[in-house]
């Protein structure tokens, strides 16, 4: 399996195949972003392919992945753009590598229903804002812990032309966010405020000073209840002074912000208030705050949320798997996760209802229209945006 700190390799690969993980792991999420093949839960691939070893990895022969030993011929078919109609439901785009966003706004779209932060703090800046901002304590603590010494040499050697390192933050993440705007500018870019898991973070240098060790981190201390706890809000402020720079000072309010993995309508208020507090204020200059519908009580209680919210963004991915009790990323219960489950679908409806009738807007970033054909039929039935 992957994780965020894979994604630099993932670039430059011209396939992925693992032997662990779902349909929507971590591996599958982004090759879908980067447009490579990926095939996913072979459970045996680092034995049967060899280093150096050419193979063809095919992705194009129905719902299994196929790798066959050598270089295969290959045709390609290419569309004329201009000949695909345009639907009255929206298409919008998941992206989340900056260098691939003029290429990709160039694709008929209508805007980004989802732009991941995550790939920009891992690439671009590599290093636990928290560490930024404690650099002062970091180099003075370095002098009697050799691990702690190697932490601040790293940041040294990455923000060498900055004095004050929580600006580095800012600038990095303020223009890998503007290069998404900037691509498929004037439509709306919906920003996903970052949503690393403890372990994620961890990873980033210095990380393993500042986060906690969680039994499961996928349900833990992420997203809303982050930003907000008195550790983490001074790394959020930096997060939110980067998207105030990308909206204001470079003139991109084609940006809308949203939070994910928000457990309760109190949780989604203090985040409002505390972005309003750090510079984002929710309708001026058009900001617009969407949530993520990805955990059951955001449909339980979406008539609250949409009180507090522009709209909402349903994340099959975390919802199925919350809905029916799994591990999304276990190949051993694969076979049950499935977004088009009865359970699943009922809560989707419920909540495009209620967003309907509240005049909140709408949409999906989970990929089970673009693998299923019949769930973007249900989903264009029930109404979505």
């Amino acid at each position: 399996m992957t994780d965020p700190d894979w994604e630099p390799i993932m670039k430059i690969a011209s396939a992925i195949v693992t032997n662990k993980g779902g349909r929507t792991c971590h591996a599958a999420i982004v090759s879908r972003e980067l447009g490579i093949p990926c095939i996913i839960g072979t459970g045996n691939a680092d034995e049967v392919i060899k280093t150096s070893q050419e193979i063809t990895v095919a992705c194009c022969e129905g719902e299994q992945g196929n790798v066959y030993e050598g270089i295969l011929k290959f045709e390609v078919e290419r569309l004329n753009l201009e000949e695909i109609p345009k639907t009255k439901t929206k298409i919008m785009m998941n992206v989340g590598i900056p260098e691939q966003a003029f290429s990709q706004g160039m694709i008929p779209n209508d805007g980004v229903g989802l732009a991941r932060e995550e790939f920009i703090i891992n690439s671009h800046i590599g290093i636990h804002p928290l560490a930024l901002i404690e650099y002062d304590k970091l180099k003075e603590k370095a002098k009697n812990d050799q691990r702690v010494a190697g932490v601040v040499y790293k940041i040294d050697e990455v923000t060498s032309v900055y004095e004050d390192k929580k600006q580095f933050f800012i600038d990095k993440l303020a223009e890998g966010v503007a290069r998404i705007a900037a691509g498929f500018y004037p439509n709306d870019v919906i920003v996903r405020l970052s949503d690393f898991k403890t372990n994620e973070y961890e990873n980033l240098v210095g990380g393993y000073l500042f986060e906690p060790k969680e039994s499961n981190p996928m349900i833990g201390w992420r997203g809303a209840s982050r930003y907000y706890d008195k550790m983490f809000m001074p790394a959020f402020e930096l997060e939110c002074k980067a998207l105030y720079k990308a909206r204001s000072e470079m003139g991109l309010t084609n940006i809308k912000v949203m939070i994910p993995f928000c457990r309760t309508p109190e949780e989604g208020k203090r985040v409002i208030d505390l972005m309003a507090k750090f510079g984002l204020v929710q309708g001026e200059d058009g900001l617009e705050i969407y949530v993520m519908c990805e955990i059951p009580s955001n449909v339980v209680c979406a008539d609250e949320f949409a009180e507090i919210f522009d709209g909402f963004s349903i994340g099959s991915n975390d919802l199925t798997q919350l809905t029916l009790g799994l591990d999304r990323d276990s190949a051993l219960v694969a076979h049950i996760y499935d977004e088009r489950n009865n359970a699943v679908k009922r809560l989707i409806k419920q909540v495009i209802q209620t967003a309907k009738e509240k005049g909140r807007k709408i949409g999906i970033c989970g990929q089970a229209p673009s693998d299923f054909p019949d769930f973007a039929e249900f989903l264009v039935e029930c109404g979505i945006d």
